[in-house]
């Protein structure tokens, strides 16, 4: 999941994008407005976390822009308690409000909370790549690939929360171990690598990490 966190008080952005990409999810930060708004046209995101008072605009004008962008989860932070910027933030399309001091997990929660109201990501785009969960269809450069159960299922797991190292033992019970039965780790050593080729140059974005597992890396 990609989160755009525009905060200028490094004190606050520093530790809370530590803590975000502790959780698996792909963070950018941007400390002015206009940082923030040149992040949003070049990329979608699945959920913001937007400062109000930044040195050379408002977050409500990157709030806008986020909506204009996409249908990315939005929560405003801010200093200001009243009323009256609670109700703005609202209807400038904010799904939430969290006033500072604020503490990062109560936040990180209050963010799942709004991605789980939202609804779960039905649609996944990485270069020529394209996972419609939807339809469980998967398409490289618009041709469809023909994926096993297993092989869909390990990549719709690794592409939903890039960045997040996945153990091996991890993946074996999610994906396999569901009834209990046992089953051999070159199992998932040999479903990786026929989904790697399967995907082409696409595959590449499958990254082993030695001794643990596996990622989903967005490559630039």
């Amino acid at each position: 999941m990609k989160v755009l966190l525009v905060e200028d008080e490094e004190a606050i952005a520093r530790p809370l994008a530590t803590l975000l990409r502790a959780e698996g999810w792909a963070i950018e930060t941007a400390a002015t407005a206009a940082r923030a708004r040149e992040l949003v046209s070049e990329q979608a995101y699945d959920a913001a976390l937007i400062d109000l008072g930044l040195p050379d605009g408002s977050g409500y004008e990157i709030c806008r822009a986020v909506r204009a962008a996409g249908d990315a989860a939005v929560i405003i932070l801010t200093a200001r308690s009243d009323e009256d910027s609670v109700v703005r933030a609202l209807e400038e399309g904010a799904d939430d409000y969290v006033a500072k001091p604020f503490r990062a997990r109560e936040l990180v929660s209050r963010l799942r909370a709004v991605l789980r109201r939202r609804g779960t990501k039905q649609f996944y785009a990485c270069g020529t790549l394209v996972v419609d969960a939807r339809s469980a269809q998967v398409t490289v450069s618009g041709t469809p690939v023909a994926l096993t159960a297993q092989e869909y299922r390990l990549l719709l797991l690794l592409i939903a929360q890039p960045g997040r190292v996945w153990e091996r033992g991890q993946l074996l019970q999610t994906l396999w171990d569901e009834g209990g039965a046992f089953v051999e780790d070159n199992t998932l050593t040999v479903t990786v690598k026929r989904l790697r080729e399967k995907l082409g140059g696409e595959g590449g974005h499958i990254v082993t990490v030695r001794g643990i597992g596996y990622r989903w890396e967005e490559k630039s």
